[in-house]
């Protein structure tokens, strides 16, 4: 919880800039949201190219190994992206509330 008190002189100024904030962040969110799609749409491709390629069950269960590895590894930079977005977004937010209230 903030004990902070607004400059209710300038509260139009403070909705304006919180609301510019938001904004940078959809955007921010959506261009993300953008990338990981298509880096998911590319590795699908990627994928199923490889599997055309498999001749034996031997190579369709090493296959499936590594590509559920290489899976879970881009996933979890996703996340890591997302969660680093959310961080700098929240700390970004905390600093102009910060400066508005002083």
């Amino acid at each position: 919880m903030i004990n902070t008190t607004f400059d209710f002189k300038k509260p139009f100024e403070s909705a304006q800039t919180l609301m510019g904030l938001q904004t940078s962040t959809i955007t921010k969110t959506v261009e993300l949201q953008k990338k990981s799609a298509e880096d998911l749409a590319a590795f699908f491709k990627a994928e199923a190219e490889k599997a055309k390629e498999l001749k034996t069950p031997e190579e369709f269960v090493k296959f499936n190994v590594e590509s559920n590895k290489a899976l879970y590894e881009l996933l979890k930079a996703q996340g890591e992206a997302f969660t680093e977005l959310a961080k700098a977004s929240g700390e970004e937010t905390m600093a102009e509330i910060k400066k508005l209230a002083s």
